[in-house]
């Protein structure tokens, strides 16, 4: 089973194509690097972003966020804006200064330096990308011409899924394989196989009937043909080959599980051993495969998606073999378009970031080479960063924080009236067993072994590829290292990891305005101390609460507790399931279940941990908010954004996570906490009637 990240928000690869160092203990100083550029600061709370003419009780993202969006419009190289996105592009500026000094000082870095700064060098060197133009890839494109049978397939496929499963977010070619926890004992580590190989995010572009998705079909098939022009085929030759491509992909995408099948685990888990999957699939050779692929000695492995592979299996036999070799053609070319010279690069901005997600300029060079190197050296680049900007007393403020809205989700357990004392036992216990991972990982990942030099970009994103997916198979076999971390320390995000039983907030997340030591309490728990709350919940969403205290995949519940469970998520999936995204697309409220059950949980629970945190003390108005306004407002601006319509409408097919307006609005009509704060009168947008308000934790 391919694992799931429960993330509060996605950053980073949209963003781009689709978007002596040793493993020492990590040590931070004991005060943030004063040296340098700095981040800008925001607080927390800021009054100039709110728009009082609205009602808050008509709208409260607005009357928090007005402000915001007026003073905000989307720079025209982003496809949406929010303040998220502001303090990530903030981030990009800073890790800008950082590189471009490890790249100058070269007499006087150390090994980590020297490979985040050499990589970045070689990114920055536009001229020398240029000149190279196709030849980086040319040597998988003459292999693949090479082949002449499906016997000759196998070995090509180690070859490429070493160096480009990585470069795609839909997944490798073919299929995509790795590694991933046992379902069924989440201390150690089984070999996995899924689906992927699809040009598109997801696999619904291909199936659904409606204009819009017929149009983006048509325009996919258009940047296909060009990329195959730009490969060298004739304006006809390409043409048919895009046919070829787009009917390939099609087959896959029918046989692919949708994103809604994919959040119930129990979907995902098909184990069996190489002889039931050579069985499933005969027409791939796969002992010769994990042979070649130098994957450790094991005897089982999961199969997430088993008709997709049978789909493969059949296409395998009933298309022709100079067929696939198109297919192979396209992908090498198009995932690997981002590192090749300016006309492969504007190609596939034109198509993935302009048509797709509606951005007007593409990114300069400069954000583009920093999200590289976060990508593929990102604890690298994460170790220097959080000596400039994480303390110890952050670290341990935010914790204090997390057990405090930890005691919280313990009181909210122990009060339920639905859920009998059995349940409620393990709901414990799973609560108790919970790892909070904040800022950065004990243990830095070793990358002395990737050959980083400063004049060969395509080939340190290859190596670097390689590097992190052997790193994956090799895991294999071993138990799971819980010091493990699935974002860098630079990511302005944060994640649950069921399997895990972990939550984890990077270094980059725990900053103004997101979390503002200057500020009081209230917009602080509201901003931080709900996203604390919202992965804490995960663990115990319509997904998260199928795993137990050891992240296994186990039933816990008694079966009247887990119907009135799916009962009280109904209304959740209802609620949101009403909301209109963008146009005539609405929010799919069984694809954003986890995401609004944590919205809403998160909120309550840190709502519940800021009074106590504060009990016994005299809170005063500050700037003609009542504290319980403050806590409200700084829960709305932590999500202010302004978003084009074309973002929208991939976020609806693919994005677990709801417009922002209503992660805002729609947790607080459900809180009559918030009505009390702004004295709201009942019949008002923001006030649901006391028998329709969804409760779950």
């Amino acid at each position: 089973m391919r694992r799931k990240f429960l993330c509060l928000s996605l950053l980073l690869i949209a963003g781009l194509m689709i978007t002596g160092l040793t493993a020492a203990v990590a040590q931070a100083p004991s005060t943030p690097s004063s040296s340098g550029p700095a981040l800008p600061y925001s607080p927390s709370l800021d009054i100039s972003s709110m728009d009082k003419s609205v009602d808050p009780c008509v709208d409260l993202y607005r009357y928090s966020c007005g402000g915001w969006q007026k003073k905000n419009p989307i720079p025209p190289d982003q496809t949406s804006w929010s303040v998220y996105g502001k303090l990530y592009q903030d981030n990009l500026t800073f890790l800008r200064g950082m590189l471009e000094q490890a790249a100058q000082l070269k007499p006087h870095r150390n090994a980590v330096s020297q490979k985040i700064g050499d990589f970045y060098a070689a990114c920055m060197d536009e001229g020398a990308v240029e000149k190279l133009g196709i030849s980086p890839i040319q040597p998988e494109l003459d292999a693949i011409a090479q082949i002449k049978s499906a016997k000759d397939l196998t070995p090509l496929m180690v070859r490429l899924q070493l160096t480009y499963s990585r470069y795609s977010a839909s997944g490798s070619m073919l299929f995509s394989a790795g590694s991933t926890q046992d379902p069924d004992d989440s201390e150690h580590v089984i070999a996995d196989v899924d689906q992927g190989g699809l040009g598109m995010p997801d696999r619904d572009y291909y199936t659904k009937d409606d204009a819009k998705s017929k149009e983006i079909r048509a325009r996919y098939v258009q940047h296909v043909q060009k990329v195959f022009e730009l490969a060298g085929d004739d304006v006809a030759t390409a043409k048919r080959n895009a046919e070829t491509v787009m009917r390939l992909e099609t087959a896959m995408a029918e046989a692919s599980l949708t994103r809604v099948d994919r959040r119930d685990p129990h979907k995902l888990v098909h184990k069996m051993k190489v002889a039931d999957l050579t069985q499933l699939a005969p027409n791939f050779d796969w002992v010769a495969y994990y042979r070649e692929m130098s994957y450790p000695e094991f005897a089982i492995l999961n199969v997430d998606a088993p008709e997709f592979i049978k789909e493969v299996n059949a296409l395998l036999s009933s298309e022709s073999m100079d067929n696939w070799k198109t297919y192979l053609r396209f992908h090498v070319a198009d995932t690997s378009s981002p590192y090749l010279s300016s006309k492969f690069v504007e190609e596939n901005f034109e198509f993935y970031r302009k048509y797709l997600r509606g951005a007007k300029e593409m990114q300069p060079r400069w954000k583009r080479c920093v999200q590289y190197v976060d990508y593929d050296l990102g604890e690298a680049l994460g170790q220097v960063y959080v000596a400039k900007v994480f303390s110890p007393e952050l670290k341990q403020s935010t914790l204090d924080m997390v057990q405090r809205i930890e005691d919280a989700m313990g009181q909210r357990i122990r009060a339920l009236d639905w859920m009998s004392p059995e349940t409620k036992q393990q709901a414990l216990t799973k609560l108790a067993a919970i790892r909070n991972k904040i800022g950065y990982p004990d243990k830095w990942r070793d990358y002395s072994s990737v050959r980083i030099v400063p004049d060969d970009f395509a080939g340190n994103v290859e190596r670097a590829h390689q590097f992190e997916t052997r790193r994956d198979i090799n895991k294999i076999g071993k138990p799971v290292d819980h010091g493990e971390w699935d974002i860098t320390a630079t990511t302005v995000d944060a994640y649950f990891n069921p399997q895990m039983n972990d939550i984890n907030f990077p270094a980059a997340v725990l900053q103004p305005p997101l979390y503002d030591p200057k500020m009081d309490d209230a917009p602080n728990y509201g901003n931080t101390g709900g996203t604390i709350g919202h992965e804490l919940t995960h663990g115990f969403d319509d997904e998260g609460s199928q795993f137990d205290a050891k992240g296994n995949l186990k039933d816990w519940w008694t079966k009247e507790d887990r119907e009135k469970f799916d009962a009280r998520t109904k209304c959740v999936d209802d609620q949101y399931s009403s909301y209109v995204s963008v146009e005539d697309v609405h929010v799919n409220g069984k694809l954003t279940l986890g995401e609004n059950v944590a919205d809403l949980g998160g909120e309550i629970l840190a709502y519940i941990a800021w009074k106590e945190a504060n009990k016994g003390k005299d809170l005063r108005p500050i700037a003609d908010l009542t504290p319980d306004q403050r806590f409200f407002i700084g829960f709305a601006q932590w999500d202010c954004a302004n978003e084009r319509p074309e973002d929208m409408r991939m976020r609806a097919m693919t994005d677990p996570h709801s417009p922002a307006r209503y992660r805002i609005d729609g947790v607080v009509v459900n809180m009559p906490e918030f009505s009390s704060a702004f004295s709201c009168k009942a019949g008002q947008p923001m006030v649901k009637p006391e028998a329709e308000i969804c409760r779950v934790w």
